[in-house]
């Protein structure tokens, strides 16, 4: 028998790498230091300052900065939510009641309904009343309310202020370098994942790349949130990085239609794929040109005027190579420009967001459930300890009510409560009991934290583990001022902290968060519900807004486990994007009143037979891709150019609207079929 794992290169710290070490320290040198800081000015709980350091332990500057001003915002709206509530409602339980558990449903729906930093900063509202008015249902004396908030919030600043403290000393990774490097990797990804759609098989492959290339550009968006706050630099970037983002996203509807036409294409030039693949190799060179491509995309050039497929796919392609070529010149920009370079790319917004609003009403119908229910319970028994139930009750309800697995999030809550009562236990009534000074405490608080951070990096399938034992650590132990060791208050607390999360876990077990397919569902209607208003002479969306709000509806099944549901949701977005996309380029294409202007009209017509926002209409279907294929064969031999065009555009709309052949009629359950 070996004990490697006593051996120094194989312990925490031997493993640990120079940027584990910094990430470590920062950390914990913060939280002693916010605990130290609170101490010394007399606050009676010290530990919530430690807490609020190890909450915005972000690896970059960006993060910390974005988290901070969150958690500043929030804790500052929940201390005034607690001191209107307590300060009218305290005399009266159940009013008082009442009023919480509307406060922390509001609070929960705001933060379901909103994203990033807002939903933090509501949840940070929510809990922060939550911890300051609980806290007083014991106190006769009204007046050390204001006391009691104040000190929370000062304990909370001082722990944010600690960690930016030690983020400038002991700096962590850059956020801006950090976000071009993936910007960059994503803009060659792009060519790796058109090289597998653009393939006469299909495989399983595809239907997951296409979801992993979305979901990995709409995190590129939260790094670019942080690289905001990071820099002034990408602050004044930020209208450039938006369109880039855009621009991914708009090539990979393209990679998506591309491969539609081939699908449907009968007989494809058999010279078409060797010419793909040096036309893919050729973009993947950083010297590439339009001049140099534009040679190759020649030998793909259609050679008959009256190949409307292959016309419609050579222009789709050419349109491609520019926005790649183009993007890949504003990369380079962006990679080389200093801190005072200014660009003027098109003014582009911010990528667009749909919020649940069914999910997020019944999660707040369900933390003001819980909240009351609690606060009867404490009412009725009269339990000197119900209010760290209480607490606990709405910290839990408000983190996971946007929670993909709550379930998960709820055992692993349970394990650490768990977990931290045996050890706070060893610690304050065996080691705390025994020390007068608050730095021989440090000395055993600081490696300790140190070693927990390391063994959270080095560790990833236990790392939300470890997240939380560092964060709830404080509150068990109980740092106060003055030190208390009542061992029936103790064992009382943690009792009920741990009531408090099972009682929120049964809650969740009764007032279940919805199904992925009914998610999905919602999803789908809202993407139909899109459409159709895209379809109408002033659409609420452009074309970039509708484009990046079907991708973020589709990114929210991404982790589902219903097959069913994540593969309906990202036909329906796909299928109906690359139509919004057609039906845009058929506007631009003639303003004029001749024949062909009505045809294009027509073309147009026909969609709004066919989509509703309960479905598509399957009879009416079969019969409009009938007319669009008739159009297009017509078109295709008239003597004008601009027909040919025509016929190239209603193609592609024909192969588009052709996959929604499979989808189920109106009213029935999502079913499951191969996506091609």
């Amino acid at each position: 028998m070996t004990l490697k794992w006593l051996e120094w290169r194989h312990s925490p710290w031997g493993k640990a790498t120079a940027g584990q070490w910094r990430y470590a320290l920062r950390n914990a040198i913060a939280m002693c230091l916010a605990l130290t800081i609170a101490y010394c000015l007399t606050l009676d709980e010290p530990y919530w300052a430690m807490t609020s350091a190890a909450v915005v332990s972000f690896p970059t500057v960006g993060g910390v900065i974005s988290k901070s001003l969150g958690r500043i915002a929030g804790s500052l709206l929940g201390a005034s939510a607690s001191l209107i509530i307590a300060g009218h409602a305290l005399n009266d339980p159940w009013l008082f009641t009442f009023a919480m558990a509307g406060w922390l449903g509001v609070c929960t729906w705001a933060a379901s309904h909103f994203q990033n930093n807002a939903a933090y900063a509501f949840q940070l509202a929510g809990y922060t009343a939550a911890i300051i008015a609980f806290s007083l249902i014991n106190t006769v004396d009204i007046t050390a309310l204001w006391d009691l908030a104040q000190a929370r919030v000062c304990e909370v600043i001082i722990g944010i202020l600690c960690g930016g403290l030690m983020m400038m000393v002991m700096p962590g990774t850059a956020d801006g370098n950090t976000f071009i490097s993936a910007l960059k990797n994503m803009h060659g990804r792009l060519l790796e994942h058109a090289s597998l759609l653009w393939q006469q098989d299909t495989t399983e492959a595809i239907r997951t790349a296409h979801e992993t290339v979305i979901g990995q550009i709409l995190t590129l968006n939260l790094l670019r949130i942080q690289a905001f706050w990071s820099h002034y630099r990408f602050r004044r970037q930020n209208n450039l990085l938006n369109y880039l983002l855009h621009q991914q996203l708009r090539m990979t509807s393209m990679i998506s239609s591309q491969r539609r036409m081939l699908v449907n294409w009968p007989q494809p030039p058999a010279t078409l794929w060797p010419a793909l693949k040096r036309l893919l190799d050729l973009l993947a060179d950083p010297r590439a040109d339009k001049l140099s491509v534009a040679r190759l995309l020649v030998e793909i050039a259609p050679t008959d005027q009256d190949d409307y497929r292959h016309r419609a796919f050579y222009q789709r392609l050419r349109a491609f190579c520019w926005i790649y070529l183009n993007n890949s010149r504003w990369l380079r920009d962006v990679e080389s420009a200093t801190p005072v370079s200014r660009f003027s790319p098109p003014k582009t917004a911010a990528l667009a967001r749909h919020t649940d609003n069914i999910e997020a009403l019944w999660s707040g119908l369900r933390t003001f459930c819980v909240i009351t229910l609690t606060g009867a319970w404490g009412i009725h028994t009269q339990w000197e300890a119900a209010s760290s139930a209480l607490s606990l009750a709405a910290i839990s309800c408000v983190l996971y009510s946007a929670s993909p697995a709550p379930f998960r999030s709820f055992s692993l809550l349970v394990r650490t409560l768990l977990w931290l009562t045996l050890f706070s236990f060893a610690v304050k009534f065996g080691l705390m009991v025994q020390i007068s000074e608050l730095w021989q405490f440090l000395l055993f608080l600081l490696p300790l934290l140190t070693t927990m951070q390391l063994m959270k990096l080095q560790q990833p399938k236990l790392a939300g583990l470890w997240g939380q034992l560092i964060v709830f650590m404080g509150s068990f132990i109980a740092v106060t001022n003055p030190p208390t060791y009542d061992f029936a208050d103790f064992l009382n607390d943690d009792l009920a902290k741990i009531l408090g999360v099972s009682l929120s876990w049964l809650a969740f077990a009764v007032l279940r968060p919805g199904s992925d397919t009914r998610k999905g569902r919602r999803h789908i209607r809202a993407i139909r519900r899109g459409f159709v208003d895209q379809l109408s002479r002033h659409p609420q969306h452009n074309e970039g807004q509708f484009e990046s709000l079907v991708y973020h509806h589709i990114s929210q099944l991404s982790g589902s486990k219903e097959e069913a549901a994540r593969r309906w949701l990202l036909r329906w977005g796909v299928v109906l994007l690359n139509c919004s996309h057609v039906v845009w380029q058929l506007r631009s294409w003639e303003t004029r009143s001749d024949p062909l202007s009505q045809v294009r009209d027509i073309a147009i017509s026909l969609l709004e037979n066919v989509m509703s926002d309960r479905g598509v209409q399957q009879r009416t279907l079969g019969a409009t891709l009938g007319e669009l294929q008739r159009i297009s064969d017509v078109l295709a031999r008239h003597h004008q150019q601009a027909a040919r065009d025509l016929a190239a555009l209603i193609w592609r709309l024909y192969c588009s609207l052709s996959q929604l052949e499979q989808a189920p009629p109106p009213g029935h359950p999502l079913m499951v079929k191969r996506v091609t």
